[in-house]
């Protein structure tokens, strides 16, 4: 059979395909990998409460190593490793986020807990505040307010520097004076961990007596920020409701410090409380409150940045992440 001349190949095709054949067998020179960075982005996120500008700024994961029931008392150990797997936790290491704030005024620049500083007690990641609020174009001197909820060393040991300089030399710090007469008596370091505790927070709080205002439950300690009294995590331990514009922000700070754990078995008493079972009142009163008025929250020690809402389930409560906005 003749092939048709217009379906013959001509000697030219034959060419190309000879060549195109030649180049599929040789092989290509190999692409240049690109080289691992290891670095995130700068840890920092604004958002806006009413006509507040807010900032999250994180100090740091802390590593609390094996995840172990104890930490949640009450917990059953099969039920704390089925509560891990169903939510692809893992079960080598807890880690908890850091997650300090920033709010803007307009008139005043208030930092709510400074992170811990310079000590390395909880993993290598921490006291990166300093580096994100450089980061978030936030000077430390700018910052005229210094906020506590309470005076663990992740919340408070950043006040001073290692070489015990001021890190927010223009800022008032605000806190309850019973928690500042706690962690400054030295007879509350009644076991190493406390021991520990206390000497870290005379180095921070004791320089900085002078510029420390005491704070009462339900004042407006400064203009849209009112205190809270949330005792058992610690004797003083202290919430703030923000408020701008019809719009609300309670910063939790650690009445609750795990987004699943904490949440769903908040009667459980954690083991870093001064008070457990004041510590388990609290959270259930004031979580019962969040999901009540679904009002917006920032947790501290929730997964980056901590901001969303409480829901009831069950006999506990579950966590709702607000979706993060790219613009403001």
């Amino acid at each position: 059979m003749t092939m048709p001349k217009s379906l013959s190949p001509s000697r030219r095709d034959l060419l190309k395909l000879s060549a195109a054949g030649l180049a599929a067998a040789m092989p290509l020179p190999a692409l240049a990998a690109a080289p691992m960075r290891n670095t995130q982005a700068p840890a920092f996120y604004r958002f806006k409460i009413g006509n507040f500008e807010a900032t999250a700024i994180s100090d740091g994961p802390l590593d609390l190593g094996e995840p172990k029931p104890g930490i949640f008392g009450g917990v059953a150990p099969e039920e704390f490793d089925r509560t891990l797997n169903d939510h692809f936790l893992p079960k080598d290491k807890l880690f908890l986020q850091q997650n300090a704030l920033v709010v803007n005024t307009g008139p005043r620049l208030v930092l709510f807990d400074t992170g811990l500083g310079s000590a390395k007690m909880m993993g290598d990641k921490t006291g990166r505040l300093l580096t994100m609020l450089k980061a978030a174009d936030i000077a430390p001197a700018a910052i005229d307010a210094v906020v506590l909820t309470h005076a663990h060393p992740d919340h408070c040991w950043g006040l001073m520097t290692q070489e015990a300089a001021q890190n927010f030399t223009a800022a008032q710090i605000y806190m309850a004076q019973s928690e500042f007469d706690f962690w400054t008596d030295e007879s509350n370091g009644t076991n190493d961990m406390m021991k520990a505790f206390v000497v870290g927070a005379r180095k921070q709080l004791l320089p900085n007596r002078e510029r420390m205002v005491f704070i009462k439950d339900g004042q407006e300690i400064l203009p849209g920020i009112q205190a809270i009294a949330t005792p058992g995590h610690t004797v003083g331990h202290m919430s703030y409701m923000i408020t701008s514009d019809g719009n609300s922000l309670c910063n939790t700070g650690d009445i609750v410090h795990h987004h699943v754990l904490s949440m769903l078995r908040p009667r459980a008493e954690f083991a870093f409380d001064t008070d457990g079972k004041q510590g388990a009142e609290t959270r259930v009163r004031m979580l019962d409150k969040l999901a009540t008025d679904k009002t917006l929250m920032l947790a501290y020690h929730f997964p980056w940045p901590g901001i969303g809402h409480v829901a009831r389930q069950g006999d506990g409560y579950r966590y709702v992440a607000a979706p993060l906005q790219v613009t403001l």
